[in-house]
């Protein structure tokens, strides 16, 4: 009897093994729902510490299914999830904060230490598991700054609010095969309701008007998500403007006055809640240009500003493309955004310290040069006149709201300078796309908010310009995101 005992339990334990092997890697780890994770991010330009806050349990995972493991290599962070039994890394994900762009700020250097909240969102864990962050160094590669156990089993049912709206823009598939979005409306009353719905249509449209959206939407799922805001429009710090609103965004961050981001990262985590997403957009119902975009974070963009298109597709390829800014002229709330001798991971600049190596090399148009020589001192001296004008011109705009002056004066004064924006950029492309270059690849020094030092693959792009195309290099990075989802 004992020997058929065991021979029964080594027929089970067989059994067993052969049934998990038919297991994915996902269904061996997860169930489809999401974990969110929220942490406190604090430091100053020289310190950094992690601290979780809460874990909060959905019933729903839009990620893949398949694409467990980012292979991308994008973004300053790292969040990974290791299985606590095995210590086998089962989920992992590039992106970059606010945090991080605060470190590079003045306050942070002169040791001004502030907090901020972040997200981690991962599939539903089947058993304990082990949070760890991780940053990249001068050298490119990643040092653990966070480990800590967590048990799937203390999350907290998050419960949906009744005043949440959502919305759909497109439907195309399943959330577990398609890249999911959802656009959060932010400073729409109630009573905008319909205004919210307006737009989603609208801005739904403009994202499918460029390539390679265009060619793969079959493979995105966009939806809106609306509070309604006690007030309409956003904070305006500079001219004394206080709004209350779902998320609490404001123009004037960090010092920037057309930068719009929130720190309210735990309201926007919970509206963002009530739909499936693997990426956000904050809609900011205003006329005013702004927008931000952090890689994996979320992006935000104005409504109904001149330049409201160009907003909301040059800011997804941040947050969602994990796209460097190529413009240099502008002024930044930054300080050495890229560190001397680093090359960025970004796919579409470069510190070019192998010419002969370009990242993007298969794709360098023939007989071009590297580094590519172009009219750039021309370019240069013509818009860091118009930076100038354009910073006096918002100065002034927001002066007048900040004295009350009266809406005849605001109003033309905001006419004059849409005015005069749209001449300078029909200008801007005019110059570039009569150059040699237009629609070769290359490597373009001035990128990367750096005048020398780092190139960029064209001559012009969304991510340099007010146009309305991406660049080859931009366009085959994008894919690459698109497919990770899709696949």
């Amino acid at each position: 009897m004992k020997n058929f005992n065991a021979l029964l339990t080594g027929l089970l334990l067989i059994l067993a093994a052969c049934q998990q092997q038919k297991l994915t890697p996902f269904d061996q780890h997860f169930t489809n729902g999401s974990l969110r994770i929220d942490y406190f991010h604090s430091g100053d330009a020289k310190t950094e510490t992690v601290a979780i806050d809460q874990i909060y349990n959905y019933d729903t995972w839009a990620g893949s299914l398949t694409n467990l493991i980012d292979q991308l290599n994008y973004g300053a962070y790292y969040y990974k999830i290791y299985d606590q039994a095995s210590e086998e890394v089962i989920y992992s994900k590039g992106f970059d904060s606010y945090f991080k762009e605060y470190q590079v700020s003045r306050p942070a250097l002169e040791g001004q230490v502030k907090q901020f909240h972040e997200s981690a969102i991962i599939p539903f864990p089947k058993k304990k598991i082990i949070f760890v962050l991780e940053k990249r160094n001068a050298s490119g590669s990643m040092d653990e700054v966070f480990r800590r156990a967590i048990d799937p089993k203390q999350a907290v049912e998050k419960p949906f609010d009744p005043d949440v709206r959502v919305y759909t823009g497109l439907e195309s598939g399943d959330p577990n095969t398609s890249a999911d979005i959802a656009i959060i409306g932010e400073g729409y009353t109630a009573d905008e309701d319909q205004k919210f719905q307006d737009d989603l249509k609208r801005f739904t449209e403009v994202f499918f008007r460029a390539e390679p959206c265009k060619s793969n939407k079959s493979k995105f799922n966009i939806r809106g998500v609306l509070k309604p805001s006690v007030d309409s429009g956003i904070d305006e710090p500079r001219a004394g403007i206080d709004k209350n609103t779902a998320v609490n965004a404001s123009f004037n961050t960090m010092g920037s006055e057309r930068y719009v981001l929130t720190e309210d990262n735990r309201a926007l985590r919970d509206l963002a809640g009530h739909a499936p997403y693997d990426a956000l957009y904050i809609m900011v119902n205003h006329s005013r240009y702004g927008g931000g975009g952090i890689y994996n974070f979320y992006c935000v963009y104005t409504s109904d500003n001149i330049d409201s298109d160009y907003l909301m597709v040059h800011e997804f390829g941040h947050s969602f493309f994990g796209l460097a800014d190529e413009y240099y002229t502008s002024s930044t709330a930054y300080n050495d955004f890229y560190s001397a001798d680093y090359e960025p991971n970004e796919p579409n600049i470069t510190a070019l310290k192998d010419p002969e190596q370009v990242k993007w090399k298969h794709l360098v148009s023939d007989s071009m040069s590297i580094p590519t020589p172009w009219s750039k001192s021309k370019f240069d001296s013509l818009d860091l006149i118009w930076q100038k004008q354009r910073a006096q011109m918002n100065d002034a705009i927001a002066a007048l709201q900040k004295n009350g002056a009266s809406e005849k004066e605001i109003t033309e004064a905001k006419a004059q300078y849409d005015k005069k924006s749209t001449e300078r950029n029909t200008e801007v492309q005019a110059y570039l796309e009569g150059s040699q270059f237009a629609g070769k690849v290359g490597a373009f020094e001035g990128a990367g908010y750096a005048s020398t030092g780092l190139y960029r693959s064209s001559v012009n792009c969304i991510m340099f310009t007010r146009t309305d195309y991406f660049c080859p290099v931009c366009q085959e990075a994008m894919v690459n995101v698109i497919n990770s989802y899709s696949d």
